[in-house]
Formats: structure tokens, C-alpha cells, sequence
């Protein structure tokens, strides 16, 4: 898969502890609590849900079969073009998969949560979007992805992220062994519109037409910068997919 240049904008990736724990794990809880006899005693046991681990294969398929196409949106959320790319997505009836940045999830909730409710997937994007993410330690892409899987589930109100994507597809055995472990599938690409290029709006839907029999999962952003090209682009290919018989779905898990 092809690399993306580094993009500036999304600063510095925050220092974190690296002691994450890895396995959801049923916890007792003992909260001191007078009865009418002034005694103390325990509280209810409380149980964390279990994460049920996924393949670690990057995976491309989609599950609306044959002809499905999974549109996926990354580097979000911003204000000013994630509201009007899940406007475009509710007027053409598509459900898509975000792949947000964790640090735009934590300082947009509304927006994680307005994904959410609008039935798209949420997907783990690392917390600083580092390209180089395949060079760098397993702490430090241990920190990048758990990180970012906490700051997106909090976003949401506790909807978990169900894929992870590395940063210009700088996976690592090591980094999709661990989002696998945490229930969230390695997720690849098959159509890279290059949107975030703004290489005109003809390009970008010359290159799904033309890549789309490639496979079914086609890469478009709503972050990063001026994103007029791919709203204009996804207003023709949306219907475009219809047309020739497409469905859309979600990566298979």
C-alpha cells in the first residue's frame, strides 16, 4: 500500500503511559457502605464486557458480498467537513467507516457520537497519524493504538472503534497482533482516491471508476485541510457505484 507524505497538521502525539492493559478483566469492587446498623459491606460485583479478539489479516473484503464497497473516511473528525460528508452519506443512504485520529475524537465528541448515530463504524486511527509508525518502537505503537482506541471509545459514549488502520499503511506484525487482541480488525485499502492530494475532482472519481474492480474498499478523507474535491467527488460516485449495481457494507471482521 502506498504511503502518504507526513501531514503537519496534526501536531505532536502526546506522552502517554505505555502500561495499557490489554484484557478487559471482571473486577470487584468494594465500596465501604453503612447499613441502618452502621456496619459496612461490599457493593455489587461489577463486570467489564469482554473484547472478543479478531483475525489479524488486513482485511480488504466487504461483507455486502461481491459487489460490496466499503467506503471508508479518514483523519477526522473536523467541524467544518464531517458534518457535510455525513450530510452527503445520509442524502445517497451509504453507510461508511470513519477512521478517526484519537486526538480529534477527544477534542470533537459531538462529532464521534453524531458518526455513531448516524450507523456508520468507528475505526482506530492512532493517536497522531505517524507514518512512520512501522519504524518506531512496540511501546511506542502500543501507545499510539490503545491511546487512541481509549480516546474514540470515550468520545463515542463507549462505542468501541472495530478496526484499526495505521497511518499510510505503516502496519507492523507486532501493531496488528495487538489491535486484533483488542477486538479491532487491521484494515487495508484498495482504492486510494488520493484525495488528500486535491489532485480535481475529475481525478479523484476517474480513479474509482477505474480502480473499483480492483476491490471493494475505497479511501476518502474528511480532515486535513480543504476538503471541497471529496465532497464534490463522493456527490458523483456515490450514485455512480449505484448504478452499476454496487452495494455498500462494512469491512468484514
Amino acid at each position: 500500500m502506498a504511503k502518504h507524505k507526513g501531514r503537519g497538521w496534526y501536531g505532536k502525539a502526546f506522552a502517554a503511559a505505555l502500561g495499557v492493559t490489554v484484557g478487559a478483566v471482571a473486577m470487584s469492587m468494594w465500596t465501604a457502605q453503612a447499613d441502618t446498623t452502621g456496619a459496612r459491606r461490599p457493593q455489587a460485583h461489577v463486570s467489564a464486557p469482554a473484547i472478543k479478539p479478531v483475525a489479524v489479516g488486513i482485511v480488504h473484503a466487504s461483507d455486502a458480498g461481491a459487489k460490496g464497497v466499503n467506503i471508508t473516511i479518514d483523519d477526522g473528525p473536523d467541524p467544518v467537513w464531517t458534518p457535510k460528508v455525513l450530510q452527503l452519506l445520509k442524502e445517497n443512504g451509504v453507510k461508511a467507516t470513519f477512521c478517526m485520529v484519537g486526538t480529534q475524537a477527544e477534542a470533537y465528541p459531538d462529532l464521534v457520537k453524531a458518526v455513531v448515530a448516524d450507523g456508520h463504524r468507528l475505526c482506530d486511527h492512532t493517536v497522531s497519524h505517524d507514518t512512520t509508525m512501522d519504524k518506531k518502537s512496540e511501546a511506542y505503537q502500543r501507545q499510539q493504538i490503545l491511546d487512541a482506541e481509549r480516546m474514540i471509545t470515550e468520545a463515542s459514549g463507549g462505542v468501541r472503534p472495530m478496526y484499526y488502520r495505521a497511518p499510510g499503511g505503516a502496519f507492523t506484525p507486532y501493531s496488528r497482533q495487538l489491535a486484533a487482541s483488542r477486538g479491532m480488525r487491521p484494515l487495508g485499502w484498495n482504492v486510494d482516491t488520493k484525495d488528500f492530494e486535491h489532485p480535481g475532482v475529475e481525478t479523484i472519481v476517474a480513479t474509482v471508476k477505474s480502480e473499483i474492480a480492483d476491490g471493494p474498499t475505497v479511501l476518502f478523507h474528511d480532515a486535513g485541510g480543504d476538503r471541497a474535491q471529496t465532497l464534490d467527488a463522493l456527490r458523483e460516485v456515490l450514485p455512480w457505484l449505484k448504478e452499476q449495481g454496487y452495494t455498500f457494507g462494512f469491512p468484514v471482521r
